[in-house]
């Protein structure tokens, strides 16, 4: 990693101030874990039997924020980026995966995700999340979204330790 250029979410603010800077700042880690590897490392698998790598969780973040923002707020039906069969995981299935590839659609839905957060009046607008049947609050979806972060991004450090000793934020 070149260096840390988040930007850390503050001390105060309001509930949609914090829910937005923390997932931007998850974001922002993600990103940073796969600063200056090549498509090769970022290609390389945690151990066997897994097929985790740094680039199947960019991969699967882009599903994540289409799943959760685009198909609950804007279309119901609308396919996921690797899978036209719901199949959350082909996007790990990085083995001929480019960083450009990933990037490009992880970076698309992250900026689609934010402007249907913006544009929405309040955390309390219902969406339809398909895969349950049931309407969810866009406060769900964005603790919910933070939370898939969260998770992998502690799967991101340990892939980008074992890749080169890299660790920390």
């Amino acid at each position: 990693m070149t260096s840390d250029h988040r930007i850390g979410p503050p001390s105060f603010g309001s509930e949609r101030d914090m829910l937005r800077a923390f997932l931007d700042y998850h974001r922002a880690t993600l990103a940073m874990k796969c600063e200056g590897l090549t498509d090769e490392e970022l290609r390389h698998r945690s151990m066997a039997p897994s097929t985790l790598t740094l680039l199947g969780l960019v991969r699967h973040m882009a599903e994540v924020e289409r799943a959760w923002f685009r198909r609950v707020f804007e279309d119901n039906d609308v396919p996921l980026v690797w899978s036209d069969k719901t199949d959350f995981q082909a996007a790990y299935d990085a083995d001929a995966s480019t960083r450009d590839e990933a990037f490009d659609a992880w970076e698309a839905e992250v900026e689609n995700s934010r402007c249907i957060e913006r544009e929405a009046d309040s955390l309390d607008l219902a969406g339809y999340q398909p895969r349950w049947g049931e309407e969810v609050s866009l406060r769900m979806v964005m603790v919910h979204v933070l939370l898939e972060y969260g998770r992998h991004n502690g799967h991101a450090d340990l892939l980008r330790e074992g890749l080169d000793g890299t660790v920390g934020a």
